[in-house]
């Protein structure tokens, strides 16, 4: 679905990323995960086109971003960021609504007021579809953007990618595996999740494929059980690790310490 040129990328004298080459795959939830300053969100907005990378180095879907139609690329692709506007006059559900603007100029339909619908019940938001949306907490707003990026993938394309930047931030341990159900159950349906994650034993229940970083470099590329070994999270994030089972359901568990 994506493939990048061996590319670098720096802002002034500072290198963020170096030597990037890469492929993804059409579906699964792709998780990149490594320590602070890694390279993590500069290489998800490189990945998504928010940040401009050479000529014919990044392509999507076969194709160069600076060759789709900006009207058609929307329908194709979405990005939650860590950054999201926090100050937004509206209601929850005029905030969701705003993942529809590609499909209406003035008026928005039936289809895009059902799109809405279906994706404020996927995050749990339904109830707050009336709140100022300046008025929830960190964690409700999260939930929010979610469902804005979900329902403006809501449509017949095939093979649509989503992309987000620690979306776990703010909640709460019930949300966070809801959230990572939900995008799994996208992921199933053909379509493609990359995520940065912070908690690596989630990337390794939900992930099926794990890009790990250091210094602005891809440190490993694999599967959960391929990245997440001892040696090399010791390595990435300069700690002592350790990989046992968990006493109820034999899941592999990370400790460092």
């Amino acid at each position: 679905m994506i493939n990048v040129c061996k590319i670098s990328y720096k802002i002034q004298q500072t290198s963020l990323l170096e030597d990037i080459e890469l492929e993804l795959p059409y579906g699964g939830l792709v998780v990149i995960a490594g320590p602070n300053g890694a390279g993590k969100s500069t290489l998800l907005s490189l990945l998504s086109n928010e940040i401009e990378a050479p000529q014919e180095s990044v392509f999507f879907k076969n194709k160069g971003y600076e060759d789709w139609d900006r009207t058609e690329l929307p329908l194709h692709k979405a990005k939650f960021s860590q950054h999201s506007q926090t100050d937004i006059p509206l209601t929850v559900e005029e905030v969701v609504l705003m993942g529809r603007y590609p499909y209406f100029e003035a008026v928005p339909t039936s289809l895009d007021l059902q799109a809405v619908q279906k994706a404020m019940a996927r995050t749990e938001v339904v109830t707050l579809a009336q709140r100022e949306y300046n008025t929830l907490s960190g964690g409700e707003k999260q939930r929010v953007h979610l469902a804005r990026v979900l329902t403006q993938l809501d449509n017949a394309v095939e093979e649509k990618i989503l992309f987000l930047d620690e979306p776990l931030n703010n909640l709460d341990v019930l949300h966070q595996h809801t959230v990572l159900h939900t995008l799994k159950n996208f992921s199933e349906r053909g379509h493609t999740v990359v995520v940065v994650l912070h908690d690596l034993n989630l990337a390794a229940r939900f992930a099926t494929e794990v890009i790990l970083m250091k210094s602005g470099r891809i440190y490993r590329k694999g599967s959960p059980d391929e990245v997440f070994i001892p040696d090399h999270l010791s390595a990435v994030y300069d700690y002592p690790c350790t990989i046992c089972r968990h006493p109820v359901n034999q899941e592999r568990l990370i400790l460092f310490g």
